[in-house]
């Protein structure tokens, strides 16, 4: 059986795997999360390429939830972020 990468997700504040790793691996999407917040990344014609959106949620703003899901989680905790998040996702898929 083989398994086939969707979406690759990399959470590093101090360092990142290259792109390129990604790319030799067929990754079709990459979220990197960083200090500068969210990036997405698809894989189009062999290299990477910057997106505001993601094809695996299509229609989800899936970068100014996050961003604003980690910014909450600096100011009123992760407990109390990551059940807002929840309730966003029950309410809104």
């Amino acid at each position: 059986m083989c398994l086939e990468a969707v979406l690759a997700i990399e959470i590093d504040l101090t360092s990142r795997t290259q792109l390129d790793n990604y790319q030799t691996l067929g990754v079709p999407e990459l979220w990197r999360y960083g200090k500068k917040g969210l990036t997405i990344n698809i894989l189009e014609k062999g290299k990477y390429v910057e997106s505001n959106f993601s094809p695996t949620f299509p229609g989800m703003p899936i970068i100014e939830l996050v961003n604003q899901y980690v910014q909450q989680s600096q100011v009123s905790g992760r407990t109390q972020a990551i059940q807002a998040f929840r309730n966003w996702l029950r309410d809104n898929i």
